[in-house]
This record gives structure tokens, sequence and C-alpha cells, in this order.
């Protein structure tokens, strides 16, 4: 709390803060609250989406306003409906101790005449989508000739959604000496051209590289054949069975393909693209924001402003036309602090727009390649054992066991186990026996059914530890190397599920690694360590020198097989079908 006391903030807003649970200013936060409260300033600040960029112009705004006067004095424009709703809440729990102060969203799909009305009423602040503005503008129902403060939110995304135009109408509106303030994740030129016209003078802070990707995500692409785009994506879903993910496609009819297909399979997907209305597109994100929904399928105009948090995968089921689309996409995930990975499908022809990337955000991809149907067995088999592990009993089936008990009669202890375990389990690997390994092999080479092995040398290990006891990819990454004494590239794949993980080291740290976790204790509790019965692990390729060493072989990541060898899962036929699908979640197959 000191420290945003420090940062020059009012009580009241300190006392919003604090009941906000706000402890620690992010890096936008610290740079840019005391240089706009200090001054009248224009001002360009670059950073990541999810960096907490609306409370770094949300509250220097609300405590610069002359609350004793009904004139609006401050506008907001964002891109999207659900990014204009969100800001306005938010700027609502800021001034939850600023009584006199009043903000009101404009936005389309909602009745222009109560907005209007709204505004009537004395709107200090109004936040606004470029559309519904210009057009309350033209219809005379808003003045915003005499407001302070300007505020262009997201401004990348609003000039890749065409918005150009309106935004320069809007401010041709607006007096020549407010304050500016652009908050954008890109600064590519039409965003740059924005600045150049309608500011003067700005001052300019960046949080991390500029068009740089953020730090809190890792970044993967999997090598297939064209036609094997579905199956791997089917294969990334079970690999983690609770994901929570926005899957991009680039065309709406695409993106309706692959969300049917997705249900039909059994998981709980949906479609968000532009040819839903305003009600379906409602029910949809509603869906996504309780979790009901864990893949959501989108277009990227569709997905504008979608601010969901703990969103643990972003899946390019298709690269993006423009690099900094891909950068959009990503921010979707790693947001406040948490760890998030964003995987890309690709095919061979593909893989230059991968260096393109790279050099772009600033960061490496990790190559890797899709799981075997045996690392999804185990996977799902380690799911299942820590979901039974964890059930809480219900108090209500006492009066059954009596019956069940009898039914169950003459079933030892480890049949017991053996069946419960293979009720569920059964099904994946039936599924995957029958179906043809999507991992790159050498030319012509075809992926053989039920070759569950890996060639790439690399020990793969269990631990008993995960999501659940507060650890990422990255936590449990330097935890494992810290403990073992291991070098930053000794270690690779670190896959963490709900309440155990997975990961990979060259042979010869093995022993040393063994060694170092043998009874070792965390918290009173055993970390226990056990080599897979799996050597290649679930993906593949590593950082750095292993990387390289990767593409130096060549064929094994990135050959398909021979054309014709490869099937695509037929509709209903994958290994959740049949499961009754409405309500139920994707991470609770077992």
């Amino acid at each position: 709390m000191e420290k945003f006391k420090a940062l020059g903030l009012q009580e009241s807003l300190l006392d919003a803060v604090r009941d906000l649970g706000f402890e620690t200013p992010s890096e936008v936060q610290e740079k840019a609250i005391p240089i706009l409260l200090e001054s009248e300033t224009d001002l360009v600040a670059l950073a990541q989406t999810g960096t907490g960029k609306t409370a770094a112009f949300g509250f220097p705004l609300i405590q610069k306003i002359d609350r004793g006067s009904r004139t609006t004095q401050g506008l907001i424009l964002s891109p999207t409906r659900e990014l204009c709703l969100q800001i306005t809440n938010e700027m609502k729990l800021y001034a939850k101790y600023e009584r006199s102060v009043n903000v009101v969203a404009i936005y389309g799909g909602a009745s222009i005449t109560e907005q209007a009305r709204q505004i009537k009423r004395g709107a200090q602040i109004i936040v606004a989508t470029p559309g519904r503005m210009k057009d309350m503008i033209n219809r005379r129902l808003v003045d915003i000739g005499k407001i302070d403060y300007c505020v262009l939110d997201e401004a990348d995304e609003m000039l890749n959604m065409g918005f150009m135009e309106d935004i320069k109408d809007i401010l041709s509106n607006t007096p020549n000496d407010k304050s500016t303030w652009l908050f954008s994740a890109t600064m590519p030129k039409e965003v740059a051209t924005i600045a150049k016209k309608f500011m003067h003078s700005p001052q300019e802070i960046t949080v991390g590289a500029k068009n740089s990707g953020a730090t809190t995500v890792q970044h993967e692409y999997y090598v297939v054949g064209g036609r094997d785009r579905y199956p791997a994506l089917k294969r990334l879903a079970d690999t983690n069975p609770d994901i929570f993910s926005v899957v991009f496609c680039r065309t709406k009819r695409d993106t309706q393909k692959v969300a049917e297909k997705l249900i039909e399979d059994g998981y709980n997907a949906g479609a968000l693209h532009g040819d839903l209305s305003q009600n379906q597109r409602d029910l949809v994100m509603n869906a996504f924001r309780k979790k009901q929904i864990q893949m959501l399928v989108a277009t990227d105009v569709a997905a504008r402003g979608i601010d969901v948090d703990d969103i643990t995968h972003v899946i390019n089921y298709q690269l993006p036309d423009e690099i900094e689309t891909y950068t959009h996409r990503s921010g979707r995930t790693g947001r406040a602090g948490k760890s998030g990975i964003s995987m890309v499908i690709v095919t061979r022809s593909e893989l230059r727009k991968i260096k393109a990337i790279e050099k772009k955000i600033k960061q490496e991809f990790v190559a890797k390649t899709i799981p075997t149907g045996m690392e999804i067995c185990e996977i799902q088999l380690y799911h299942l054992a820590n979901k039974i592990k964890d059930t809480k009993i219900n108090p209500d089936v006492e009066p059954y066991l009596p019956a069940i008990g009898d039914v169950l009669a003459g079933i030892d202890r480890d049949e017991l186990i053996q069946k419960m375990v293979s009720v569920e389990f059964t099904r994946f690997y039936n599924y995957y026996n029958k179906n043809n390994d999507l991992k790159s092999s050498p030319a012509g080479q075809e992926g053989k059914k039920g070759d569950f092995t890996s060639s790439n040398g690399a020990v793969r290990y269990f631990i008993n530890v995960g999501e659940k006891d507060g650890y990422d990819w990255m936590t449990l990454k330097d935890f494992i190397k810290e403990t073992a004494g291991l070098g930053r590239d000794d270690l690779f794949k670190v896959d963490v599920k709900d309440s155990f993980s997975f990961f990979n080291t060259e042979p010869e740290v093995s022993d040393r690694l063994m060694a170092a976790f043998k009874d070792l204790k965390v918290a009173g509790r055993f970390v226990n360590v056990e080599i897979s019965s799996n050597p290649g692990g679930a993906g593949g390729g590593r950082r750095g020198g292993h990387r390289d060493k990767a593409k130096r072989k060549g064929k094994k990541h990135f050959n398909d097989a021979p054309k014709g060898k490869r099937r695509e899962h037929s509709k209903g036929a994958g290994p959740h079908s049949g499961k009754r699908r409405s309500g139920r979640k994707k991470g609770n197959f077992f």
C-alpha cells in the first residue's frame, strides 16, 4: 500500500486500492501514474495486455477531474463492447469513495436512447467504442467539446479493426489543448500516425522491449501436415486435462467448423465470430468466464477485448497475417504475473513465420512435437489417480455403500483399482492405439499405430507436485534446477499439470538429479521424482543449444509422414465421444 501512496494517489483512491486487494503497483502503473498526476502532458505507453493499464490511466483520471462539475471531462475509447464494459466497471470500483464521480459506458448493441439519458444526467467520464461514439456525436447526443483528457486504450487493436477514420473524426471534435493518453501493446505505423497528428510532444514509457511479447508467456510450435491440424489440436488438449484456452482461427468458417468438431468429440467448446448475434456472443462469453467452456474458438476480430483471467493456453490453430496480431493473441494468457503458454500449429512451409515472430517479439520459440498416444494416456492416467485422491467424500453416498459393497464383493484392492482406472483409461488407450501418431518422422517412414516410444535419447521424469502446490513451468523449472544443481540447458520440456508434472533431462545428469531428490521433503511433504516409462516426453525440442541441435537433426522434428499415410480423426470418433457435454468440463473426463 505504501508503494501506491508513493505514486501520489489521494486517500480516497488508496482506500479503493485497499478494497481491491492491490499490494504492489505493476510496472506500467509505477511509470505512468506519477507522470500523469504531476503534469498536464500527452503520454504514449507501450505495454502488453494484462499488465494493469486500466489502473495506470484510471486512477490519475479520477483524481484530476472536477467532481463539482457535471460536464464530460474524460473520454476513454476502447475497441470492443466487452472491453468498454470492463473498463467502466473497473473505473467505478476505483471511484468507489468518490460519490460524485459518474462513469457511463457507450457501446453498440444497447439502447442509444438510454445511454443518451445517462449522459444527460451528468457523466464526467465516458467510456466508449468508436462506432457508437461517432454515431452519438453525429446525432448531437453527446458533447465532448470541453473534455480535458482523452484516453486511447488498446490503440493498435482499434486501428487493426478499421477504426482509424472514426477515431480521427472523434478526436477532431475535442479541444486542441486536452491531454491525450495513448496505451498500446505495439507501435505499428498507424498508431504512430495518430500520435503524430493528435498529440503534442508526448512523453513515452515502455514496459519491456518495444513490440515485445510478455515474459510470462512460453512460446511453442508444433510442425504437422496440413491435414493434421485438427488431430494435433485434440492431442494438445488431451495432454493438458485442465486446459482453459482460446483457440484462434483465421476465418469465421474455420472457427465454427473447429468448434463444432470439438463439441462432437466431447470437449466443452464454443465459437466466437462475427456471424453471431450480440445475444449469442454474450452467452458464449458468459459461459467462458464461468469456465463452462474450456476451449473458446475465436477469430481475431471477435476476440478483441477478451479480458478473462487464468487462461492457461492460447492455441494458434492458424497463424495470423500480421505479427502484431500474434502479439495480441499470446497476450490473452500469462496475465497479471501468472505464466501461460502460446502454442502454434504450423506446417513446414510456415516455419519461416516463426523466425519472423521471434525477431519481432524478441523471444525464442520452443520446438515441440505432438505428444504420442501413450504419452497422452500416461498423463490422463496420472490425472485420474490424482482426481480420485483429491475427491471429497460425499456423505450422501453412505446409504448406498452396503449394496455397492455386495456388488464388488470378492474383488481385492489391486484389482479394484485396476478396474476403476480402466473405466476411463481404456477409452483413451483404444482410441490412440488405433490412430497414427502425429510426430514428424524421417522421410519415407510412416508413424506406426501404437508406436509410443521416442528416440531423442532424453530421460523423462514424473514429479508429484503441480499447480495445486503453487508451481508453474517457470517456478518448477527453477526449483528442480536449484535442488539438483543443474545448468540452464540441462532441464527442458517442463509440463505442469494440476497435481503432478513431467520434465526431461539428458541421460548424463539423471543420477545426480535422482540423488538430489532421494528422501527430499519440502514443508514436511516428500517430493518424489520417478523416471517415466516413456523416455521422450510430451513435446520436443528445447531452448538455446538444444533447440539448434534439434534443427541439425532436421528430419526427426520437421518432416511429415508421406502423403496419404495419415488419417484425420472422424467426427464423433474421439476418446470423448458418447459422453454428456452440457455443463461438464473437459478436465473431468474421468
